[in-house]
């Protein structure tokens, strides 16, 4: 009894021992499956990484080639003209002392140290300044023949034209004569945001800039039914239309804070009055608030 006993300890044993054996050679040979796959990943993805860092480098090469033969070499941006320190001078003083205070009297208009104070930081402008500027822009084109003969509305035109329509708006070009010029600008106040109109009737089209890139179809529109009943109303004849450009304009330069948008919008106004590229960006947008400043409280442009 006892050696059979035994026995079967004995065979058990080594059955435990094959056991063992085969499950270390069935890990084993898993080991090196898992090894192989993994070498063959890593080199798949290699191949994949070459790949792919080809095709982007062929893209990548297909669009230079296509901006060479296509868009034209981007002309540098216009040189403005620097504040000396004796400016500065000017523009720190207009921001000291009584915030009643007028400071300018021009145009008809009074600008008050707190109105001024709208170009500081980043303030938002109010109509005083912007109205200002506006006829600051008139009287460049004026004074300078060879610059195109502009004539701006002020920032309560919009609004009414809205409101009332062309008719309401009869007696406002009383001692204007709107077609003898070769630009308008129109501020447009949108509540919370200002944008720039420009009819230019040398190729004959109206143009909306937006410094955060909106459209206003309705602006466009209204501004057209107006030249027809200005037109009509002063000249007696109607004034056909049918060739102008409405233009939402999208190529220009973008807002980066929500407080810049009456900066932008004069700014506009005053590189297009002038016929310049628009080269500017929000970061010359402090430069242009000083510049301002001085441009007002001076009473002239400095860009002739």
């Amino acid at each position: 009894m006892m050696w059979n006993y035994l026995c079967r300890l004995y065979s058990n044993f080594m059955f435990w021992c094959l056991g063992v054996d085969r499950h270390k050679s069935i890990i084993k040979k898993r080991q090196q499956e898992i090894e192989s796959f993994k070498a063959y990943s890593e080199k798949h993805s290699q191949i994949n990484k070459e790949i792919r860092l080809q095709n982007l480098t062929d893209k990548v090469n297909r669009a230079l080639q296509i901006k060479e033969q296509v868009i034209p070499v981007e002309e540098a941006e216009e040189e403005l003209p620097e504040l000396t320190a004796a400016q500065y001078k000017i523009i720190d003083n207009a921001f000291k002392g009584n915030p009643s205070e007028v400071l300018v009297r021009k145009f008809n208009l009074n600008i008050t140290r707190r109105d001024l104070c709208t170009l500081a930081g980043l303030n938002w402008l109010n109509d005083e300044v912007i109205n200002f500027y506006m006829n600051l822009i008139i009287e460049r084109s004026k004074q300078s023949p060879d610059r195109p003969k502009t004539f701006a509305f002020n920032t309560f035109f919009y609004p009414k034209l809205l409101k009332d329509g062309p008719q309401g708006l009869r007696r406002w070009t009383k001692r204007v004569d709107l077609f003898e010029h070769d630009m308008i600008c129109i501020p447009i106040h949108l509540g919370m945001h200002w944008c720039m109109a420009i009819i230019d009737f040398r190729d004959q089209s109206i143009r909306y800039y937006d410094s955060m890139g909106g459209s206003n179809d309705r602006c466009l529109r209204a501004l057209k039914q107006y030249l027809e009943a200005e037109h009509l109303d002063k000249k007696k004849t109607p004034f056909d239309t049918s060739d102008f450009t409405l233009e939402n304009v999208k190529d220009i330069p973008q807002q980066m804070n929500g407080s810049d948008c009456g900066m932008f919008s004069c700014t506009f106004a005053e590189y297009l009055t002038r016929d310049a590229k628009i080269t500017f960006s929000q970061e010359n947008m402090p430069y242009f608030r000083n510049k301002m400043v001085f441009e007002i409280v001076t009473g002239e442009l400095l860009i002739k």
